[in-house]
């Protein structure tokens, strides 16, 4: 290598082949199969009979995956009458309709745009518009959030499906009188134009499936995120994209992947790029069976759930490893068969990789991703046997660079903010080609995280060089908390901010000046829920009687962050 900061080529290469030469390639193939589809037709045809996806103790194989994501094709090529490259919303949790639409719109030549079922109407109708989505998947419990703004949007045809639809009859029927009339998880709402998902697919099944022309530079997801600032913005992620990060994946975990013989469990949601990429994807080409969660909140029936299963592999947050490490019965557990535990989307405690892996045996393997690459740059080697602190070596066929603000290159083992080029970053953002400009320069993605890089090529987070706050995995942008407070009639001026909080990695703390003395904090949270998705929710609320500006006028968040870490290290421990 040429400096301790430029892992390019070769270089960033021989790291990887100087300690597992035979595991890890020097490059990857990211136009291993001419796209997504090619991959999944090939893997239901090699697994065929082996299941697919479990969801509520109910299994599919992959031969009836792909007889059903055909059926779906089917539906919205002919039935629907979409063409190719026209959007299709999915807005549910982990189920097994999730699978069957993803694989359906992807074979039918058709844009993935994935949306979180908890966002609110507002949030829902932004990305919506945005994405130009010509249908939308979507699961009842969450019908009442679209009524209120679909026709807002360009959606011609909602589909909508049931928690239970998937499940054998006699169990379906249970599950969905449970939710809807038990649990009482379903709102009422009015959208009398709908088709149910089991029309369509049996509607699909006497239509003709005709496979598109599909190729790698196709675009196969819009993903959604705020980059590092500002409103949500559609990440345009190709099958070669998609596809690369698969390979780079299955590259750094090296032999610990068997194909054919593989259990994931699937907590996270779907919807989120870690899971979608490494739960789904990798897990379909390598045969996996895939144990998906509906409610990862429900710690005692999540480890029912795992406990049924010989778990091979598992993959989550630090604050759903750490709830599971909190639960006795998980403690006793069997997992002898585990192979892989990979944590991603906010940084893993040093208390809960250790504690790991003391119960299980298995290393908790931590890297670092966003949207924007599809997720992985990053990732630790898979034999380190203890919390090293740092996001790993960059994966293959990855190139890094640390930059300064003026975009020079800083000096070896001095910080500076991580680019990223390879084969897994994006195209760009839909229809933003301003933003896209600001963060994609001549291939190299600024990634807008500050940091360090030692002799040995790891890589280690500083700071965020933008004000992104990272809850729970989930990208919170205080441009969009800051723009709901200010709807606030008594809100005179406000500021978000991310503070550190065990529970979720980070927390929202919001500091607000009143312009109405009688405002408080419980009405102010309350109007927040009305527009937020609850993690967006601020925890903290500060009002104050001014908040640090520029001689400008802009606000100052860093000089309220450095007050409020000040002010934490100041107290005292408890």
């Amino acid at each position: 290598m040429t400096t301790n900061n430029d892992f390019r080529g070769d270089s960033l290469n021989k790291v990887w082949l100087q300690r597992y030469p035979a595991d890890v390639p020097a490059e990857i193939d990211a136009d291993r199969y001419a796209s997504l589809v090619e991959m999944f037709e090939q893997a239901c045809q090699q697994y065929a009979d082996r299941p697919a996806f479990v969801n509520m103790g109910q299994a599919i194989t992959y031969r009836q995956l792909e007889a059903r994501s055909r059926a779906f094709a089917a539906w919205l090529q002919n039935g629907l009458g979409l063409k190719k490259g026209d959007r299709v919303a999915l807005m549910m949790p982990n189920l097994l309709q999730y699978p069957i639409a993803l694989y359906g719109v992807l074979r039918a030549g058709m844009v993935v745009v994935n949306v979180n079922p908890l966002y609110t109407p507002r949030e829902l109708e932004h990305q919506l518009k945005d994405s130009g989505a010509s249908a939308i998947v979507i699961v009842s419990n969450f019908a009442h959030t679209l009524e209120k703004i679909v026709a807002n949007t360009p959606v011609k045809q909602v589909i909508l499906t049931r928690m239970g639809d998937q499940l054998a009859p006699v169990k379906a029927t249970l599950v969905n009188f449970v939710v809807k009339y038990v649990k009482r998880l379903v709102p009422k709402y009015h959208l009398p134009n709908a088709v149910s998902f089991r029309s369509a697919l049996h509607q699909g099944q006497r239509l003709s499936y005709t496979r598109p022309t599909i190729l790698n530079e196709d675009l196969a997801f819009l993903q959604y995120t705020g980059g590092t600032t500002g409103v949500a913005k559609g990440a345009m992620l190709t099958h070669r994209n998609m596809q690369a990060n698969l390979e780079q994946t299955k590259a750094t975990y090296g032999s610990l992947l068997q194909p054919g013989n593989e259990t994931v469990v699937t907590a996270l949601p779907l919807y989120h790029i870690f899971a979608l990429t490494v739960n789904c994807l990798l897990f379909t080409e390598l045969g996996g069976r895939n144990l998906l969660i509906t409610n990862p909140r429900d710690i005692p029936g999540l480890v029912k759930e795992i406990a049924s299963y010989p778990i091979t592999a598992m993959t989550g947050v630090n604050t759903l490893f750490n709830a599971l490490l909190n639960n006795d019965e998980f403690s006793r557990l069997d997992f002898s068969q585990l192979r892989l535990a990979a944590g991603g989307g906010m940084a893993v405690q040093k208390a809960v990789a250790e504690r790991w892996e003391k119960l299980t045996g298995r290393y908790l393997l931590e890297g670092y991703g966003l949207t924007e690459c599809s997720p992985l740059v990053s990732v630790n080697p898979y034999d380190i046997r203890h919390h090293n602190g740092s996001i790993g070596l960059p994966v293959p066929s990855t190139d890094i660079k640390l930059v300064d603000d003026a975009g020079d290159e800083v000096a070896p083992g001095e910080p500076g903010e991580l680019c990223v080029k390879g084969p897994q970053v994006m195209q760009g953002y839909w229809q933003r080609p301003d933003a896209t400009e600001e963060v994609l320069k001549e291939g190299w993605l600024r990634t807008g995280d500050i940091v360090t890089l030692d002799e040995q090529g790891f890589l280690r987070i500083v700071d965020r060089k933008k004000d992104m706050i990272l809850v729970s995995g989930f990208n919170v942008y205080p441009n969009e908390i800051e723009d709901v407070l200010m709807l606030h009639p008594k809100v005179r001026e406000a500021a978000a901010i991310g503070v550190p909080s065990g529970a979720s990695g980070e927390a929202v703390k919001v500091c607000v000046v009143k312009k109405d003395p009688s405002l408080s904090e419980e009405e102010l949270i309350a109007h927040c829920r009305r527009q937020l998705t609850g993690y967006k929710v601020p925890r903290i609320v500060e009002f104050r009687d001014e908040l640090p500006k520029t001689n400008v006028g802009k606000i100052l968040r860093r000089e309220l962050r450095d007050e409020a870490a000040k002010a934490q290290r100041a107290a005292p421990a408890s």
